[in-house]
């Protein structure tokens, strides 16, 4: 997720989240799970819809 961040620091991008910039850290490296309702904030901050990033993480587990 950081690269497709809209050029925001995590800090900068947290914030708007209301999120810590080391959860936000955090999920980008794999060591924390965000939930649910994180995921959809992010995704409408990213104008994202939740499926491309489901289908995404769908593929990187060999769920084709």
């Amino acid at each position: 997720m950081g690269a497709q961040r809209q050029g925001l620091s995590q800090e900068a991008f947290g914030f708007e989240e209301g999120l810590d910039r080391t959860y936000v850290s955090g999920v980008e490296r794999g060591g924390r799970n965000p939930t649910l309702a994180i995921l959809l904030k992010w995704c409408r901050a990213l104008g994202v819809p939740p499926s491309v990033i489901l289908r995404r993480a769908e593929e990187a587990a060999g769920w084709d």
